[in-house]
């Protein structure tokens, strides 16, 4: 089969999916009267800003759901990243490890604490950060001096922390990896933004590092509009981003004292209620859009060139995007050429860090399955479907 005749069966199939001839986007927020009322209620309270219980519920109902002793709600995923870097003591002129496959946030808040990022390859079963290619990379070039610290032999910087990312909401090898860092002191933050309701054998995503951090953007598995989370069993860590995200202020019933530079990045009253209503249902929506995949997959059987990204060993995945994979580029730009002429949103994956200007010089490391899952992958329709 041709990739156009491809492309309008999968329009065909989408369309019937979600019963609708008008244009369907990659992921919408499910929101209903629930989140209404609940935000209501915090407009009438007046705490609308970075104060109010509602966040406290909010940070109480991640933890419990994640598994995490603690919860810190911040103003977004970036936010959650760029305080759980600094936190674990990124600052100018240090390094961090992770994959060039991911969205630019992450690179990004490396950038914000004065750090370069340093790009290994992933692995083509989970999307994620390859162990493999991790304990290559830094047996070929890191060791551990007489300071205790990581330093990479090629650039004579410090190596500060690794950061794997949960693509599409599909756990990354995270225990290896961790294993590998431990042997060379480096600390491990999960950017887990997309993998919220994502478990790997057992254990949330974002529970296994010193840190791990989510977000709740409007096209996440739930949504506060805008925010994120930082997930820690560290009591000292969870004090410490509290404080740094709150300005860094002092407690005192009047006076503004702040020690160090701080962050304004509390996620507001007003964004925690409307995520109070959205975590409450937030099983149902893993159960719908894994059911969604289930459907997706079945289809795809018929179809001996494309291939379905299924959730990788020991994992159970949100599928908070699917994505397929097509013979090659050429095939790829076709049917999303197509699609979204047709008015059914799909994207490609997302562009690899090391081709954008302000991360091309960064050093790299045998990306040979990161371009090779550019190139090929599409990513489909995937909001959730069913009754609320």
């Amino acid at each position: 089969m041709s990739t156009s005749n491809f492309a309008d069966a999968l329009v065909a199939k989408v369309r019937e999916i979600y019963c609708t001839d008008q244009f369907i986007p990659l992921h919408a927020p499910r929101l209903g009267e629930t989140e209404k009322s609940y935000v209501i209620d915090a407009i009438d309270s007046t705490f609308v800003s970075s104060v109010g219980k509602n966040v406290v519920e909010f940070e109480e109902a991640i933890a419990k759901y994640t598994g995490a002793r603690f919860a810190v709600a911040v103003s977004s995923g970036t936010a959650a990243l760029h305080v759980a870097l600094h936190a674990i003591g990124v600052r100018a002129g240090d390094e961090v490890i992770t994959t060039p496959l991911t969205f630019v946030a992450t690179c990004n808040a490396i950038s914000y604490c004065g750090g370069s990022p340093i790009f290994v390859d992933v692995d083509r079963s989970t999307l994620g950060l390859s162990p493999d290619s991790l304990d290559q990379f830094l047996e070929e070039y890191a060791e551990v001096r007489d300071d205790g610290l990581c330093w990479n032999r090629f650039s004579e910087k410090v190596i500060r922390a690794c950061v794997p990312v949960h693509n599409l909401g599909h756990p990354a090898q995270v225990e290896k990896i961790i294993i590998i860092c431990e042997r060379y002191n480096i600390p491990v933050i999960e950017d887990a933004a997309e993998s919220l309701g994502s478990y790997s054998g057992g254990t949330h995503t974002g529970r296994l590092g010193s840190l791990g951090t989510l977000s709740f953007n409007g096209n996440k598995i739930i949504t506060t509009g805008g925010g994120g989370a930082i997930i820690t069993d560290s009591e000292r860590l969870k004090e410490r981003i509290k404080h740094l995200t709150t300005t860094a202020k002092q407690p005192h019933p009047y006076l503004f004292i702040h020690d160090e530079i701080g962050f304004n990045y509390r996620l507001p009253n007003l964004n925690a209620a409307l995520g109070l209503a959205q975590i409450e249902q937030l099983e149902h929506f893993v159960i719908q859009k894994r059911q969604l995949s289930s459907v997706y997959a079945e289809w795809l059987d018929d179809y001996a060139d494309i291939r379905f990204f299924s959730e990788p060993a020991k994992a159970r995945s949100n599928y908070w995007l699917n994505a397929i994979f097509l013979p090659n580029k050429e095939s790829r730009d076709d049917l999303l050429k197509r699609a979204n002429e047709c008015g059914v949103m799909t994207r490609p994956m997302w562009t690899p860090m090391t081709t954008l200007t302000m991360y091309k010089d960064c050093q790299q490391y045998e990306l040979v399955n990161t371009f090779q899952i550019e190139d090929t992958l599409v990513n489909i329709p995937s909001s959730a479907v069913g009754q609320r």
